[in-house]
């Protein structure tokens, strides 16, 4: 025998207003602090649930972006310096850089394709230097792998410490039959872009459905499209096979080279 769908959704109610609601002491503790504006989250339950049994919940919480209170990001495309295409933390930040994935392939024998190595690099406080943090295919990519700053920009960046007002630009580039492409920097053009939670991708960049949509992007982006990451994350897409002037072709995707930068409090 199974339970109607309003006596499930009944007990649903009942076990969701036991897990927020305040206990009956609660008027003598600290006040909560409110939560952030823009907060949003969803339950789902199962509406018909047998006899005897408990009704299986599934709670998400969306976390509005944040991160715009604590750097300043100014969009790509530029000359350079510490104008465009830079992120300014405006306070002491851990920064963890991954690189989510790759995209640059050629086609081998017409009938599959091969990924072509690509390098990403950072600026660090406006050097014009651009050092290597990575250089791979995408088979090589962990996206759980924490770059380590200091390893390339010395111990400053103990922890991946950016002090206050020391601005990050990145850049890419694929090397390919024994040369290599051009390198896009944030500070030049805008082939790369960055985005935060709740941001709608370039039209460029193919749909949530999209069978030309990387398998590395989908889980950063919502069945509606837009970029699904943490509170703290800035989102780094890299177009490396078409110049800005070829936004009209199909292969302009940013999905060439994407990376995550999630900052993090002391």
């Amino acid at each position: 025998m199974k339970t109607s769908q309003w006596a499930a959704i009944s007990a649903a109610v009942i076990l969701v207003g036991t897990l927020v609601a305040p206990r009956a002491h609660a008027q003598t503790s600290a006040p909560q602090a409110p939560a952030p504006t823009g907060l949003t989250a969803s339950l789902d339950v199962d509406p018909m649930v047998p006899a005897g049994q408990r009704t299986p919940l599934s709670w998400s919480i969306n976390y509005p972006s944040v991160i715009k209170k604590y750097v300043n990001i100014v969009p790509p495309g530029g000359s350079g310096g510490s104008g465009p295409g830079t992120i300014t933390p405006t306070t002491n930040l851990y920064a963890d850089v991954r690189i989510i994935g790759q995209g640059v392939t050629v086609t081998t024998n017409n009938t599959g394709y091969t990924f072509v190595p690509t390098e990403a690099a950072m600026s660090i406080n406006n050097s014009s230097t651009f050092t290597r943090i990575f250089y791979g295919t995408n088979p090589q990519i962990n996206p759980g792998s924490v770059t380590n700053l200091s390893s390339y920009f010395g111990s400053t960046y103990a922890n991946n410490m950016i002090q206050t007002g020391k601005p990050v630009r990145f850049a890419g580039r694929y090397y390919y039959d024994g040369a290599w492409g051009t390198q896009y920097k944030s500070n030049s053009g805008d082939n790369v872009r960055f985005l935060v939670n709740g941001d709608t991708p370039p039209s460029n960049v193919p749909q949530y459905n999209a069978p030309s949509l990387e398998s590395f992007l989908r889980p950063y982006l919502d069945t509606t499209g837009k970029v699904k990451i943490g509170p703290m994350d800035v989102i780094v897409f890299m177009e490396l096979t078409h110049s800005s002037s070829q936004k009209s072709d199909p292969g302009y995707d940013l999905q060439d080279l994407v990376l995550l930068v999630t900052f993090r409090k002391p």
